[in-house]
């Protein structure tokens, strides 16, 4: 099991940019493709952004592709989203995880996340 802790959310303005990071404990942290999530109110949690285990390739859902960045620091165990261009859709509780790379489906119990918040 890895623990997570995600931070870097806060409120910004349409159009703004933002810069998550997640922190991952354990040793095994280069081993795993990592994935960002994000759980908007009323809705389910779905996979915006995943990353392979050494970079090497990158998925985007198709509403942030272009927009969101992903990209991960083996060395210091953490995984970061660049967000640019942010709208008000955006907003939502943003996690981190352990991913399938293929599937993309989370292996790890969920963190707090970190809320994003863009005003029109």
């Amino acid at each position: 099991q890895v623990q997570l802790v995600e931070s870097g959310g806060g409120l910004v303005q349409a159009g703004g940019s933002l810069r998550l990071s997640c922190a991952a404990s354990g040793r095994s942290f280069s081993s795993y493709s990592m994935g960002w999530f994000r759980q908007a109110p009323g809705k389910e949690r779905e996979n915006v952004a995943a990353i392979l285990w050494n970079g090497g390739s990158t998925y985007y859902s198709d509403s942030v592709k272009g927009r969101f960045t992903i990209s991960r620091d083996n060395a210091k165990n953490t995984v970061y989203l660049q967000m640019n261009s942010l709208k008000p859709e955006d907003t939502a509780v943003y996690y981190c995880n352990r991913v399938r790379y293929v599937s993309r489906n989370p292996l790890d119990a969920w963190g707090q996340g970190t809320l994003v918040t863009v005003s029109s």
